[in-house]
């Protein structure tokens, strides 16, 4: 089921790029977040009520807190930084640079949880790098 859940996250994640470009056009970066995130914040909200998870808000440790907020933080400077980039550049170009991520992701799932370095992992991670090379080099 979870790569069911992470292709749906791609195919969002690409419908989130094409109508951040087409939003940002003429407006501050930055008030192009702030609008992004409130809808994001009631989508969200109401999910969680609607599906009864607030309850769970007792449960949560103080490390369960830390790690959020320091995500949160994390998610709003990328969103900013991302805004910006698209608001300025070529969203074809600006798109594969910021999926860096996948490849830092990998090297810190590999350093901080200790997880299993595979070849393919290896190999994915160097044809991303060597995209983003390409891109930057040849553009």
């Amino acid at each position: 089921m979870w790569k069911l859940y992470a292709v749906l996250s791609a195919v969002f994640a690409s419908l989130t790029a094409i109508f951040c470009k087409m939003g940002v056009k003429g407006v501050n970066s930055n008030l192009a977040t702030g609008i992004r995130t409130i809808v994001i914040l009631l989508l969200i909200w109401g999910i969680v009520f609607a599906t009864h998870s607030a309850d769970q808000i007792k449960n949560l440790t103080y490390k369960n807190y830390l790690f959020l907020i320091i995500s949160g933080i994390a998610t709003g400077l990328s969103w900013l930084f991302y805004f910006k980039a698209i608001q300025i550049g070529d969203l074809s170009k600006i798109a594969p640079i910021d999926k860096l991520s996948l490849v830092l992701t990998m090297i810190l799932s590999f350093i901080v949880f200790k997880e299993t370095i595979t070849l393919p992992l290896v190999l994915g991670a160097g044809l991303i790098v060597g995209g983003v090379v390409v891109l930057l080099c040849f553009t």
